[in-house]
């Protein structure tokens, strides 16, 4: 939103009986001796993130995806949910003079990333309810949206863009509004047409998640006191990505981010964000984007803005193309690291969305490949059934997992022991399964991205017990596995077709993306 200083100020001037008080007031302290004490604000906060697999199976999320686990959060519950607005939150407290107004908001999919579209329905739902009760509390000064920016609706091409298009109809245009994303985020410049800001992580695994929660509390602040008035400039380089590449610890992606991060260092108020794109969403603004905003300097936004779209075109091959082992390779070069000594070894099976592959499994129990810990194999029916007979640990256990979607292969015949069964990985009842040679797998209702080896301390489960690792995880695994030295070796693996999370996205049936206009599957529209 490209507003002059003038304007923006015209708009404070239009808002109303309280800001009309408030400048009379300051007109009155004009003539008393010493500053007065600046007038308090109030932010709304709201949260709405989904990171939709709109090529997953199981389909359309409806309101009770999102009940399932939780109510909506409100109060101190939503102030306090997640990095982003506790980052935000605590920051706004900091400043002294900011109320915070938290919007009742829903907590979370049950699956995660492996469910489908949402409806029409289940978006206007909770859409609704905030906007209601954000009615019943006006005015505002500004309004925060924990967002995160990869979420597809039937017939809303632009999720996140429609839901700050109805905050600004219902505060009006001179009330700043900020959001914080993801970097997997699909946008355009619609977003910003009726927002100011978008804060995006800049790390990949999403280690900064509470910092852009808090650059957003001090810009919307700085815009609400007006001195601050957001100039936007948004570019989409063209370029379209797998999720597994865009790990901001290799190159070039290391490199986009970090040129973001010079921009912001060299010209003071100046924010550059940058998504990668998320494209599992079949929506129309997939792949990458760049947001600059600067303070009422649109040649300064433009500038920066074309610098780092012409970055990412010249660094585009080695950013969008790339491959990795299939599963009988990835048993060979787990075998060989095991033989070397080299582990633990842990293992992320990438390209496995709804969490129920067992290809991997299927590898490394022909490659005779012991002490290994699965974790874990989307199985609801295996989990049902042990409820349903009153199982306990000691059991014996002898079921097929997994393999229940086109893209998980065969189901997996499992003879051994029940270790555990009961709450664990956020869900009520989760299973682990001794079997074979020292392995374990462990059984969700639903697709789990494991972060941590501690996670796997289920009852008598002692991670230290085992060798190798498989994770359902692109990148996310390596905060745990990796990045803090616990892994010696680290392998990513594909999978067979049919294809869902993989990095051959052109096997993927997209209706709304012409991949022809996006690299590395053609050139986009000015590009040589």
């Amino acid at each position: 939103m490209n507003r002059s200083v003038a304007a923006n100020l015209g708009d404070r001037l239009r808002r109303g009986p309280r800001w009309a008080a408030m400048a009379l007031s300051c007109v009155a302290l004009s003539s008393c001796t010493g500053p007065a004490a600046p007038a308090s604000l109030r932010f709304a906060v709201a949260k709405f993130q989904h990171e939709t697999c709109t090529f997953c199976p199981g389909g359309d999320t409806q309101i009770e995806d999102w009940l399932r686990q939780s109510e909506p959060l409100s109060g101190e519950a939503l102030l306090s949910s997640g990095a982003y607005v506790r980052g935000f939150a605590e920051r706004a407290r900091e400043f002294g003079d900011v109320e915070l107004v938290p919007l009742s908001s829903p907590a979370g999919v049950f699956g995660g990333s492996s469910r489908s579209w949402n409806t029409r329905e289940t978006f206007d739902h909770f859409l609704d309810a905030m906007l209601a009760e954000l009615a019943d509390q006006l005015p505002v000064d500004a309004v925060y949206l924990a967002l995160h920016g990869a979420m597809a609706v039937r017939d809303v091409p632009r999720p996140e863009a429609e839901i700050a298009r109805r905050f600004r109809e219902l505060v009006g245009p001179g009330v700043p509004i900020a959001a914080t994303f993801d970097l997997h985020g699909n946008e355009d410049a619609e977003f910003l047409r009726h927002a100011d800001f978008a804060f995006v992580t800049k790390r990949y695994p999403h280690y900064d998640a509470y910092i852009q929660g808090e650059r957003a509390a001090r810009a919307l602040r700085l815009a609400a006191r007006g001195a601050y008035v957001s100039t936007t400039a948004t570019r989409k380089p063209g370029v379209v990505t797998a999720t597994v590449l865009q790990w901001t610890g290799r190159s070039p992606s290391m490199e986009i981010m970090e040129r973001a991060r010079r921009w912001e260092a060299r010209e003071a108020d100046a924010y550059v964000s940058v998504f990668y794109g998320y494209p599992w969403s079949d929506v129309p603004d997939v792949g990458a984007t760049v947001h600059v905003m600067t303070n009422g300097d649109q040649a300064l936004a433009d500038r920066i803005a074309d610098d780092m779209d012409d970055f990412i075109w010249r660094v585009r091959e080695e950013f969008a193309v790339g491959g990795y082992p299939g599963p009988t390779e990835a048993a060979r070069l787990v075998a060989e690291a095991v033989a070397r000594g080299e582990t633990p070894v842990a293992v992320g099976d990438h390209s496995d969305r709804p969490g129920d592959a067992t290809h991997l499994l299927a590898a490394f129990e022909t490659a005779d490949i012991g002490k290994v810990l699965y974790g874990t194999i989307t199985s609801p029916s295996a989990l049902e059934a042990l409820a349903r007979t009153g199982a306990s640990p000691g059991d014996a256990f002898d079921m097929e997992i997994g393999g229940f979607t086109p893209s998980g292969g065969a189901a997996y015949r499992v003879q051994g022991t029940l270790e555990y069964f009961g709450e664990g990985l956020g869900y009520e009842a989760v299973a682990a399964v001794s079997f074979n040679d020292g392995n374990l797998v462990v059984l969700t209702p639903a697709y789990s991205q494991v972060l941590y080896p501690d996670a796997f301390r289920l009852g008598p489960i002692d991670p230290a017990a085992y060798d190798v690792f498989v994770v359902k995880s692109r990148v996310h695994f390596r905060r745990g596995f990796d990045e803090t030295g616990f892994a010696r070796t680290i392998v990513v693996a594909e999978a067979p077709e049919p294809f869902v999370g993989t990095t051959f996205l052109d096997a993927l049936p997209y209706e709304n993306v012409d991949l022809g206009t996006l690299y590395p599957y053609g050139t986009p529209e000015g590009r040589r």
